[in-house]
């Protein structure tokens, strides 16, 4: 296994109506492959294959992710992305365009 993740999410991304592609969003708990620190948070590349008996994602990049506990589901618009990329959470996301005066 890759990285193994906690507190995660499977973020649809939207244009409009349209959805573009899955991703997961989530908490390094453990990397084999020393790119990410413990407590890091990462956002993948697109999901290509989940498997979710045994809380396993595949992403297009060909990392594996193992889930750990029960993750949520999320969806953000396209136009919010680079905030995923950056590290805001989805319910951080709804929260800044909830309260934006735009």
């Amino acid at each position: 296994m890759n990285t193994t993740v906690k507190n995660w999410y499977i973020v649809g991304v939207m244009d409009g109506r349209q959805l573009i592609g899955e991703v997961l969003y989530a908490i390094v708990q453990h990397d084999q492959t020393f790119r990410f620190f413990e407590g890091d948070y990462v956002t993948t590349s697109r999901i290509v294959s989940m498997d979710t008996e045994a809380q396993l994602v595949i992403t297009s990049s060909h990392s594996q992710y193992q889930l750990i506990g029960k993750g949520k589901k999320a969806i953000i618009d396209l136009d919010d992305f680079e905030l995923l990329r950056h590290g805001f959470s989805p319910e951080q996301i709804r929260t800044l365009n909830s309260s934006s005066p735009l």
